[in-house]
């Protein structure tokens, strides 16, 4: 694919300095591009380097210039250099139509444009929206609906009833709608309760491989708008996700848990269940969180502390040793004055 300067700076919204017909044919990394590559520098580190990079194109910060390098300007780099990405690599689509090998139930509604790969079994009283792909070993349970751009991975499950919006993505063997953790106790021993709910994904979604997304025992267990979720992720029963938050790989949130919307939640963090984590919240690496969090907190460590005392805290671990030598020494002079006091009265 070949495309100049200028094109590439309208497809993004950008500004160019230097030559708008300068042909472009690729993208690289800020140190590996070649003249006929276009990359991107937002960082100051790699701004200070720019005069040193072989690209014949750059996407810098809209404040930024640099006479001697064809660049073009925008608010955000590295979003622009992301759809750039997808002009001169847009994704695969696989081509219309039902595989002889797919399995498909009674009273399914399909629309336009849709792929359904082989050995997809699809049960009763389905419906898929328009452009639908559904690769090999998809599973769709009874009374799902699906609306339009949506792909599902190889051996995604989606389980009867559960709603998903527009383009949506979800990545391989991720199961939607799964059977809650939830036990009555009686006499030591644990009767599994049964989940009558479903799980609701809304549009623009995108769920990663692997992830274990479980139905509610009763409504929903809501991902909303924009929500990114990485690999290894467990969502548990009447979970709600607010808009554009991500989690990260192998986060776990227990159930009937509300996260607010722009919500970062880092790796191996783990959520309480019954709890509230309000807007624009970033919860840490391995973090625990047991208690809800008002808005804009960052937590870190287990139980869950405000960031910067954690970061605090991290920095006293390694002189424990010699705190607690001094102190001893302070007890035992408190100890000898306090006995000379003793023998003077």
């Amino acid at each position: 694919m070949e495309m100049t300067v200028a094109q590439i700076a309208r497809a993004i919204g950008g500004r160019v300095v230097g030559d708008p017909e300068k042909k472009i044919t690729g993208i690289a990394p800020f140190e590996a591009a070649t003249p006929d590559d276009i990359t991107y520098a937002a960082e100051v580190k790699y701004l200070k380097q720019i005069g040193a990079t072989r690209a014949g194109a750059v996407i810098v910060p809209a404040k930024f210039n640099l006479d001697t390098k064809n660049l073009i300007q925008v608010d955000n780099p590295e979003a622009a250099f992301a759809k750039v990405i997808h002009l001169f690599h847009p994704t695969a689509r696989p081509a219309a139509g039902v595989s002889p090998q797919a399995s498909i139930g009674n009273n399914l509604v399909c629309g336009e444009d849709c792929h359904i790969g082989p050995f997809v079994a699809i049960q009763d009283e389905v419906r898929l929206g328009n452009r639908v792909v559904l690769h090999p070993q998809v599973t769709i349970g009874k009374r799902v609906v699906i609306g339009d751009d949506v792909e599902l991975f190889p051996n995604v499950t989606v389980s009867d009833g559960c709603r998903i919006g527009n383009r949506v993505t979800i990545h391989a063997g991720t199961v939607i709608g799964s059977e809650g953790f939830g036990h009555a106790v009686e006499e030591g021993r644990y009767h599994t309760i049964k989940h009558l709910g479903i799980v609701q994904i809304d549009d623009d979604v995108e769920i990663g491989a692997l992830n274990a997304i479980d139905r509610a025992r009763f409504g929903k267990t809501w991902i909303q708008r924009g929500v990114k979720t990485d690999n290894l992720i467990q969502i548990a029963h009447n979970v709600t996700i607010g808009e554009d938050s991500v989690i990260a790989a192998q986060a776990g949130i227990a159930g009937s848990t509300t996260i607010g919307h722009h919500v970062r939640i880092a790796g191996q963090a783990g959520i309480a269940g019954h709890i509230a984590l309000g807007n624009h919240v970033t919860i840490v690496g391995q973090a625990g969180i047991g208690q809800s969090v008002p808005d804009g907190e960052i937590l870190s460590g287990t139980p869950g502390i405000p960031h910067r005392l954690w970061l605090r805290v991290q920095r006293l671990f390694p002189r424990l040793p010699e705190l607690h030598k001094k102190l001893t020494q302070v007890e035992k002079r408190l100890q000898k004055i306090e006995e000379k006091q003793d023998g003077k009265s």
